[in-house]
């Protein structure tokens, strides 16, 4: 045997799984992505072994004023938010104030389910695992889009109107609204608002000092991104998410200075400070949040050769190319972002965007980690960019089909009895709309999300769609209008046009019947 050869490959080896993109390359990579997925603003943040490796701004914060983002620009990290609500929640297990597997319950009394075995089984670890039954974004309109009345007293009370798509605890569904009702657990075990314990107990001791767990607690909004939504062609700013009740699963304002800090506690099972003198939380705890709850189905193909894959506590969790992958991604409007941790290789990274694209983040973020892993290079700006316009133009391929479909029936001017179709419509969870007629025209307007309106159009048959006023959405859906046994119109069914709605459009889990009064 050649031990000579033996060594230098075992060596080769070792620098393959340990190489670190330079900074020059991460440079040239954001750039590209900023420029083919029509980004303004990134920040990138890279720790290796306890130490930051590189922590940068590119691009501008808003296309308006310009601004060159920084490392300490705050951008919302959305539902990257929920891995801080399972750190909170095992602090409190470590300290003995509760048990994951303790009932909702026992905490929240009026808590309640559709189904009433369901409710009373109901886990704390089941509002973390996406395995409750519920649709996928299920109940998500009461938080989605900004401007609605619901608090989280109201999301608690109105969980019972929505019916399960799936048996308890059989197969994942993303949720929202259950990490609210996590936020409200913290608060009535610990004596202290969500957004509270986050800064103290875990903001403060990490000298996360320009975060804050939710926009409207921010003490200097001086370096901040503005939100960019591609909106009928073109780029847009649009108003910003700030709905507190949101804020256990999706409220945290933080930078890639900051969350590189975060990260680091992370990778070293809960210990920060100058020699890991301090314990944010246990590794036994952190081994709790860092193992599978829930299956996803796993893509089995190369590079990364993935043969598991699921949901642990606020993390999602896989094997990637024979390593341990923790990832979350987080999405707000005109916001995305994603943070990624390999325990084994002490690697972190986190990927802040100011439009919301995401496959602009993880072309960057399986760049970097390809590097690290001794994956032979991909060119995933090429590779993303081109699915996401194939996938667009799918997409478009069906809304453009309705609208021109509607263009005709507008030109042959059908005539169709739009009174009829006036009136109060309810749904248990989502409370009233208002269709009306004004001119000749149909009109669209929730009263409990006032920013759900639009003008309504015949399809066809009893089918009507509502383009919503507000064009960045990107979400207009159709109405079902069904009649009861006497022939009058008695119900509303609705559903997203285009497959690439978000999800948290959820108009299909909508149930409207005629209010008579």
């Amino acid at each position: 045997m050649n031990y000579k050869l033996v060594i230098t490959l075992l060596i080769l080896l070792s620098f393959n799984a340990n190489a670190q993109i330079s900074e020059k390359q991460v440079d040239e990579l954001v750039e590209n992505t900023l420029k083919n997925f029509n980004v303004p603003g990134i920040a990138v943040a890279i720790v290796k072994d306890g130490k930051v490796v590189l922590a940068k701004g590119y691009g501008v914060k808003s296309i308006l004023t310009k601004e060159k983002v920084d490392s300490n620009t705050l951008f919302g990290i959305a539902s990257n938010s929920k891995a801080f609500t399972t750190a909170a929640l095992a602090m409190l297990v470590d300290e003995g104030k509760l048990k994951w597997d303790d009932k909702v319950t026992q905490y929240l009394p009026e808590f309640k389910m559709y189904n009433e075995y369901v409710t009373n089984e109901f886990t704390i670890r089941d509002l973390l695992t996406h395995r409750s039954g519920l649709g996928l974004g299920a109940g998500d309109l009461m938080i989605w889009p900004d401007g609605s009345d619901f608090k989280a007293t109201d999301i608690i009370h109105n969980l019972q109107y929505l019916k399960p798509v799936s048996a308890f605890r059989t197969k994942y569904d993303y949720d929202n609204l259950l990490y609210i009702v996590a936020g409200e657990v913290i608060q009535k075990v610990s004596g202290q608002t969500w957004c509270d314990f986050i800064e103290e107990r875990i903001m403060k001791p990490l000298e996360m000092n320009n975060s804050a767990a939710s926009y409207l607690r921010l003490k200097d909004t001086t370096n901040i991104i503005a939100p960019h939504v591609p909106t009928d062609g073109k780029l847009k700013i649009i108003s910003r998410y700030k709905n507190h009740t949101f804020d256990a699963a999706a409220g945290i304002y933080s930078s890639v200075n900051d969350l590189s800090k975060w990260m680091i506690m992370q990778l070293q099972n809960g210990k920060y400070g100058s020699e890991k003198q301090n314990q944010l939380f246990s590794k036994k705890e952190q081994d709790e949040m860092w193992s599978l709850q829930t299956i996803i189905p796993a893509n089995t193909r190369p590079p990364y050769n993935t043969h598991f894959s699921g949901y642990g506590l606020g993390w999602f969790l896989s094997d990637v190319k024979g390593y341990k992958q923790v990832t979350h991604t987080g999405g707000l409007e005109g916001i995305v972002t994603q943070t990624t941790l390999f325990p084994e290789l002490n690697l972190g990274i986190v990927v802040l965007t100011n439009q919301q694209s995401g496959a602009a983040f993880t072309a960057i973020t399986n760049t970097i980690k390809d590097s690290y892993l001794g994956i032979p290079y991909a060119n995933y700006v090429e590779i993303y960019s081109k699915r996401e316009k194939d996938n667009i133009a799918e997409a478009d391929k069906t809304t453009t089909e309705v609208w021109s479909s509607i263009s005709k029936n507008q030109k042959e001017k059908l005539k169709i009895d739009l009174k009829k179709y006036e009136g109060f419509y309810i749904d248990n969870w989502f409370g009233r709309i208002e269709i009306s007629e004004k001119k000749g025209k149909l009109f669209f307007k929730s009263i409990r999300s006032p920013k759900l309106t639009g003008e309504i159009f015949f399809y066809k048959d009893n089918t009507f769609v509502v383009k919503w006023d507000n064009r960045s959405f990107n979400a207009d859906a159709f109405l079902f209008f069904e009649l009861d046994e006497t022939g009058k119109l008695d119900t509303i069914k609705m559903k997203p046009i285009s497959e690439l709605t978000d999800f948290s459009y959820d108009f299909q889990d909508l149930d409207f019947v005629r209010v008579r009064e």
